[in-house]
């Protein structure tokens, strides 16, 4: 602290040192981009949207809690450091004064934590250059709709002034604070106003009449944006994305929804999609370098050699997001006009129905001329019609590629995939390598359900484990479907060099922790002949098993038993990875 034992000599040069530290606070800001203005209290004032000002009578208030000033903002540095040389004379008289005599009040309006002087800006920049940390103020307090901060800079005040705005027009602030709805850049809150029209505008043809602004933005916050902001939260989402605000993200997941109803045509529900987006936009360093990872890769490898995603993930991803809910909310099924695709269609309808899913059908041609014929509008009229006679509602997509490609790239926003088994993988081995189904379950993040005919009870699963990965989330899977289906489980394992003799044992220890009964048989031999064989003896309509191997190069030399059970099963079967 200095010594203010000093004349107006000793003031004056102190004031000069005051000034050059100014210049230097100005200079270091524009380095950092960091602004060193202090606030102007009308310009504040405006933007905020006063309502009203109440006196608070006198009190100490913290030095470093004034912003801003009434008339001089433009005179000091945000530290109060004086910038025109013209005060010299003035701050020196202050200066002598404070070394005998405690300096009278100031005059401040206070706006949230924020003070602006009103009279008494050399006093506060003297009691600052002393070193002080409280000041003797008459405090009037200025009621604004959104609050402010001591540390809120001038590039700030736009989206204050935008929040300001906002809440005067929906009035949300009646029903939540305004921190609810922060964010941390400019623009953001014309795009909550469009949300909540597109919001009014599906109630209002729902309803069949016409709602206010007011209700709309009332209904948008409870129907739109709390459940998105609700999975935000529960998973810590924020967490890996540090500056960002629940809002932000909120209206960063309704973009990128937009853009994949754009270009994949999935009209996909915000629970759905949260997790996924995150790790796919997350921008921590090491989240970059996994994903570029995973790109070069994606490059490198022929997607008949891809080994897919590590087990488990869709159940990390999906199923976290849904603790206890459902587990297949998101259905893609793949139409491709034939009587075995519409026994595909019939059973994901199933699915959807006990699950209360939406089913995200997709068809692929190999040209844009392709798109065009009359067979086109048959199929798209035959999926419409067996929706509706199931009673509920899927949307058709139409494109042009490499379908195992095409669903790989959706798979990653569904949780089921469903396709026919019309053409399983062939025993010969450049058959194999060339089989599309085959690429498929190497390569997608989701269960792949098999269906090779017409659609079963599904009241019947067996589940063929051995121990893997794979065939944990099989077992997960199936202990599910007893549960929320009501199934019957018959769980049966081979024994193998590769099968371990404690492996029934686990699989029963998980059943009976989660409450679930099953019947369970060893049997010896070829694998895929003894799990076709039990199938057989306990009528199963669901045969669940993991998928392949973690090296595909392995399995397409000698083949695997998922690919001896596809080609001989009757039974629907549900690939888990």
């Amino acid at each position: 602290m200095l010594n203010w034992s000093y004349d107006v000599s000793a003031a004056v040069e102190d004031f000069r040192a005051a000034r050059r530290r100014a210049a230097l606070e100005e200079i270091l800001a524009r380095l950092t981009g960091k602004s060193a203005e202090l606030l102007s209290y009308e310009d504040v004032r405006r933007k905020l949207r006063a309502t009203g000002a109440t006196p608070r009578g006198v009190r100490d208030i913290p030095l470093d809690a004034i912003v801003g000033s009434v008339g001089r903002y433009s005179d000091f540095t945000r530290s109060f450091l004086p910038k025109q040389k013209s005060d010299e004379e003035r701050w020196a008289q202050v200066g002598v004064a404070a070394k005998s005599t405690e300096l009278p009040a100031i005059e401040v309006y206070q706006i949230g934590e924020a003070y602006f002087v009103l009279d008494g800006n050399h006093r506060v920049s003297v009691a600052r250059r002393k070193g002080l940390q409280y000041i003797s103020a008459y405090v009037t307090e200025v009621h604004t709709r959104v609050p402010l901060s001591p540390d809120t800079r001038p590039d700030e005040l736009i989206v204050k002034a935008e929040a300001a705005a906002f809440l005067e027009y929906t009035r949300l602030d009646q029903f939540c604070s305004a921190t609810d709805l922060a964010v941390s850049i400019p623009g953001q809150y014309a795009r909550l106003e469009n949300h909540i029209e597109v919001h009014r505008y599906f109630i209002e043809e729902q309803e069949g009449r016409e709602i206010s602004f007011e209700e709309a933005a009332r209904r948008w916050y409870h129907e739109a944006y709390l459940p998105v902001v609700q999975v935000i939260r529960e998973q810590c989402l924020l967490c890996d994305l540090p500056g960002r605000t629940e809002t932000d993200l909120f209206l960063w997941i309704s973009q990128h929804r937009v853009a994949i109803r754009q270009e994949l045509g999935l009209d996909l529900k915000p629970e759905s999609a949260v997790t996924r987006l995150v790790d796919q936009f997350n921008p921590k360093p090491e989240r970059v370098a996994a994903r570029l990872g995973r790109k070069l890769l994606d490059v490198v490898t022929p997607d008949e050699f891809g080994g897919g995603p590590p087990p488990g993930q869709w159940r990390t991803e999906h199923v976290a997001a849904r603790p206890g809910g459902r587990l297949f909310a998101d259905v893609l099924v793949a139409i491709n006009g034939e009587e075995a695709g519409w026994q595909a269609l019939d059973l994901a309808l199933e699915v959807a129905r006990r699950e209360g899913a939406l089913v995200h059908g997709f068809h692929a041609e190999q040209s844009e001329v392709d798109l065009t014929g009359e067979h086109i509008q048959a199929v798209e009229a035959e999926f419409n019609r067996r929706c509706q006679t199931a009673g509920l509602a899927g949307k058709l997509t139409f494109e042009v590629g490499n379908v195992a490609r095409k669903i790989r790239d959706r798979s990653w926003w569904v949780d089921l995939i469903v396709l026919s088994l019309a053409y399983p993988p062939e025993p010969q081995l450049t058959a194999r390598l060339a089989s599309g189904f085959r690429t498929i379950l190497h390569n997608c993040a989701r269960p792949v359900l098999a269906v090779p005919g017409p659609v079963s009870q599904l009241e019947r699963a067996l589940l063929a484990y051995d121990g893997s990965p794979k065939a944990d989330e099989a077992l997960f899977v199936a202990t599910y479907l007893v549960d929320r289906w009501n199934m019957s489980l018959v769980v049966v394992t081979v024994a193998s060099e590769r099968t371990k003799p404690e492996v029934m044992g686990r699989a029963s220890s998980y059943l009976e922790t989660h409450g679930v009964q099953a019947t369970y048989t060893q049997k010896r031999g070829l694998v895929a002949e003894a799990i076709l064989q039990t199938a057989e003896e306990h009528e199963s309509d669901l045969i669940l098993m993991g998928s392949y191997g973690p090296h595909p190069l392995l399995e397409a030399v000698r083949d695997s038993t998922v690919n001896h059970v596809l080609r001989a099963s009757r039974r629907p079967m549900l690939i888990c990875r």
